[in-house]
């Protein structure tokens, strides 16, 4: 029994120091993650030129920044920003998601998607949806849910309306009201006046 005693105190001390020695062990270990996670994070970086919110104000070209929420005033134009959220207004402004106002006299040019009202001479939608209102003498959307208005709309799938001299839809749920209207997958691709797509 008394050999015993010496022996549990020993194990009585050895367990605490052996699980300190595993925990300093581990916080090292840790601690070398963390640097790792540090050195990702410092290489993968936020993208610079960010814009900041509430608000930011661009003019033509400055400042190059993939996001802009606010104003800009594309004067003479403004290519650089490629989301571009709040109020467009000058002479030619492009981008590649647009939500709000774009007036631009010359041309208004959303390459994907669209949200909100594009007025001006020419109107473009290349590649997505345009959710609104477009007005111009020439308006394009690879698809709209809204009003086309102007002398020329063209569309590829269109819900909603069609106003203006002449009209054009692959496919249309919606009216047609012009000189020439024409829906390609409708019964009567051509009406005169007012042709209505179901």
């Amino acid at each position: 029994m008394k050999k015993l005693f010496p022996l549990a105190l020993v194990a009585a001390f050895a367990v605490p120091l052996c699980a300190a020695t595993a925990a300093s062990d581990a916080e090292t270990d840790e601690l070398d993650i963390e640097e790792d996670n540090e050195l990702a994070v410092k290489v993968d970086a936020p993208r610079k030129n960010a814009a900041t919110w509430p608000a930011f104000i661009g003019v033509w070209e400055f400042p190059e920044t993939p996001d802009l929420v606010g104003v800009r005033l594309t004067i003479p134009w403004s290519t650089k920003q490629e989301n571009v959220t709040g109020v467009d207004v000058g002479f030619w402004g492009r981008s590649e998601y647009f939500e709000g106002f774009q007036f631009n006299i010359l041309r208004n040019d959303v390459k994907d998607s669209c949200a909100g009202v594009q007025c001006g001479v020419y109107n473009s939608v290349a590649r997505g949806d345009l959710f609104g209102i477009q007005v111009g003498f020439w308006n394009e959307s690879l698809s709209h849910r809204g009003i086309q208005f102007g002398f020329i709309n063209v569309s590829g799938d269109s819900q909603g309306f069609q106003v203006g001299l002449i009209n054009r839809s692959e496919t249309m749920y919606g009216f047609q009201l012009g000189l020439i209207n024409i829906i390609r997958d409708a019964e009567f691709q051509f009406m005169p006046v007012l042709n209505i797509g179901f």
